[in-house]
Order: C-alpha cells, then structure tokens, then sequence
C-alpha cells in the first residue's frame, strides 16, 4: 500500500508577484526550494490563509536569492502580492518506507525569509504510543 505523506512546506510565504498572462505555476526562489528539497517541476498545494482558497500547481525555479513566491497564470487568481500562501508538497511511500520519514517545513517571514525550521517528528516517533501532538503546544 501507498500513503501520501506530507514532504516539503514553505509556511507563511508572501506572494511577491502576480502575473495573469504568464505561463501557469508557482515560481520559487531556488534557495528557498532547496531548504525544503522542492525540485523544478514538482507537484505542489497552494493554500492561501487569508482566504483559504487552494490551488494545486507545479514548481518552477525563481532567481537564486530573490525571496521570490510568483502566482503565475491561473494561480495569479489565488491571490495577490502581499498574501501569505502555504507551499506543500506530498511524497507517495511505501508502508516500509514510513519509519524514518520527516517533512522538511520551514516558516518565512513577510520578507521571505527563514526565520525557523520546523522538525516534525519522524513518523516512528509520532506513532509512539502517548504522543499526542507533533508540534509542542504554544
């Protein structure tokens, strides 16, 4: 059996350009797809939190260094610059291949950059009879 398991998350990411007529996608910084291991072409879920909205989209690769999150063709209807957006990617496992898995999740602030990286548990720990939570509460 296959499960889709959360694999990659840009928390709070800030649209910085909208463009209706360009090619569809997501445009990411490349050092931001890296630090969560996001590939060119990827699969990805859009969500903005303002108004919940979701799109699914691929990747496509921003300027290294530019702090770039682009809505580009219909994606450019989610939202507009100045929106925070979650950016999600899920990877297909095996069930033997679940032991060891761990999201790699980063939050950004509203300049897009990352100010915390967020460890998840791996899935062993988080089965763990008695843990409740995977995050500690606030």
């Amino acid at each position: 059996m296959r499960l889709t398991l959360l694999k990659s998350k840009l928390h709070l990411a800030t649209v910085t350009r909208s463009d209706l007529h360009y090619h569809g996608s997501l445009t990411i910084d490349r050092n931001l797809m890296d630090a969560v291991g996001l590939v060119p072409y990827e699969a990805i879920l859009v969500s903005n939190v303002a108004t919940g909205l979701r799109a699914q989209t691929y990747v496509l690769p921003g300027r290294r260094g530019s702090r770039s999150i682009e809505l580009n063709g219909a994606m450019a209807r989610l939202g507009s610059v100045g929106d925070r957006v979650i950016v999600m990617a899920f990877a297909e496992l095996e069930t033997e291949e679940l032991e060891g898995h761990q999201p790699r999740v980063v939050a950004l602030d509203q300049q897009n950059q990352i100010v915390e990286q967020i460890d998840y548990p791996p899935i062993a720990q988080a089965c763990e009879p008695g843990f409740s939570s995977v995050l500690e509460p606030r």
